[in-house]
């Protein structure tokens, strides 16, 4: 009963995160956000359909048919940040998103609460 609850817990705190980030990137970058996206070499023009791919993955995350694949593409995409944090030189940014690294990996080990 206690895991279950941490699940759903953890669930909506991790769909709620991926819908907030991707709502985020529809609004307009402080000098300091465009100026670190530059670092980590990804475009302006890009944050859009990161946006779009978050919002997704955020809302796919509570259907028990793509709950495994939305996992996987959180984590690929937290892996992502945190390997473009490293190239850039933010040790500090990719040690902060390990947390949000094992988010999906442990849902993923915990399987869809809301199942039989």
């Amino acid at each position: 009963m206690i895991t279950k609850l941490i699940t759903i817990a953890l669930l909506f705190i991790s769909a709620g995160l991926s819908i907030k980030h991707g709502i985020d990137a529809f609004r307009p970058a402080t000098a300091e956000q465009a100026q670190m996206m530059e670092s980590l070499g990804i475009s302006t023009d890009y944050v859009p359909y990161l946006g779009v791919l978050s919002l997704l993955i955020g809302l796919l995350l509570l259907f028990p048919q793509t709950y495994f694949i939305s996992n996987l593409m959180n984590a690929i995409i937290i892996l992502l940040i945190m390997a473009f944090s490293l190239r850039g030189g933010y040790v500090k940014t990719a040690v902060i998103e390990i947390p949000f690294l094992a988010m999906p990996l442990l849902l993923i080990w915990l399987k869809y609460p809301f199942s039989r």
